[in-house]
């Protein structure tokens, strides 16, 4: 079994990752230092606690493993939280990945696998978003983001470290099997966000901004499903296992979907009605996101099974409804090591 290091494979798509990585028959090692991820969604595999920027412990777990390849999952990812705080957004998303990257190449680990974002775009130029579209982000963590690509970029050609960044548009959904799901404390996301306000769990949703250039006036964003994200993650890493060069990809489903729509499919979805509230626009926050994936597919060979919002919105409706009726499940890791 080939060992793959999940950095932050506590959180939402890291534990997904985490799953994923043991049904096809790798061996998942997490490191997590548990401050946005949690302990009982990392399932599978073996588990460590603490920073990817602390040395001794990456140093521990490179000796103790022969590691083939690095997936990172442990970037923070709230815009608006970066534009009121960037500095732990380059302290966490830059620095600390920087520590990491030193270690990956002092123990000649030659694959890493970076989740990146749409972020990196800023407002843009075109859509769909190809990967050959500018980087202009217009908020630190997208900026962030950027920033890791670059070092990416010099690291291959200084050390021969080989990568593939993922360019994620707007992850959402959970488990089909219901193992898995959104966890986030405090929730951000917008789908989880809506199936709370209608399930009576929060008072109501805010739209941020009705008056951007759009069919309704919200924004538009690309969802994506996160085991579908999960998928082409596992086709990158076996691609640079193959030993093919590093690559950029896209991933979204190329369709648009406004706030407005995603609040519409969960009334539909659940036949109950959303409360809502309108709000000023938010700082940072693009008008349209929506993805050409077609790189992905063609070259990946990548191929979304849920890619309907209103089957991503079933998924994470059924986790959202079991999450609040049962207490948390106990973790089921099959070797837990705390640093």
């Amino acid at each position: 079994m080939k060992s793959i290091l999940v950095v932050g494979g506590a959180g939402y798509i890291g534990s997904h990752m985490v799953k994923m990585l043991s049904q096809e028959g790798y061996h998942p090692i997490t490191l997590d230092d548990f401050s946005t991820g949690f302990r009982q969604s990392v399932r599978y595999g073996d588990v460590f606690e603490g920073s990817m920027a602390d040395t001794f412990l990456l140093e521990r777990i490179f000796t103790q493993y022969n590691i083939e390849a690095v997936m990172h999952f442990a970037s923070f990812s709230q815009v608006g939280e970066s534009m009121v705080n960037p500095q732990i957004y380059y302290r966490n998303n830059v620095y600390h990945t920087l520590e990491l990257l030193q270690a990956v190449v002092k123990f000649e680990v030659k694959n890493f696998i970076f989740s990146s974002t749409a972020a990196v775009y800023g407002n843009p130029r075109y859509t769909p978003i190809d990967e050959l579209h500018a980087k202009h982000a217009i908020n630190p963590y997208g900026r962030s983001k950027s920033m890791v690509e670059n070092i990416l970029a010099d690291f291959e050609h200084a050390y021969g470290l080989k990568f593939v960044t993922l360019r994620y548009f707007n992850a959402a959904g959970a488990d089909p099997n219901g193992e898995l799901g959104e966890c986030h404390d405090p929730e951000t996301h917008l789908i989880p966000l809506v199936l709370q306000a209608a399930l009576g769990q929060r008072d109501s949703i805010t739209i941020f901004g009705d008056d951007y250039n759009t069919k309704d006036g919200t924004c538009i964003r690309d969802y994506i499903h996160v085991t579908d994200l999960c998928s082409a993650h596992l086709l990158a890493l076996e691609s640079l296992l193959d030993g093919e060069d590093s690559e950029i990809y896209n991933l979204g489903n190329g369709s648009g979907y406004s706030v407005k729509d995603v609040i519409s499919t969960v009334e539909d979805v659940l036949d109950l009605r959303v409360p809502v509230k309108m709000g000023a626009r938010r700082a940072g926050d693009p008008e349209v996101l929506v993805a050409n994936a077609d790189k992905a597919l063609h070259k990946l060979g990548w191929q979304p099974r849920w890619s309907g919002l209103p089957m991503i919105v079933q998924h994470a409706a059924n986790w959202e409804k079991q999450k609040s009726s049962k207490p948390a499940p106990l973790t089921l890791v099959n070797n837990v090591v705390v640093a």
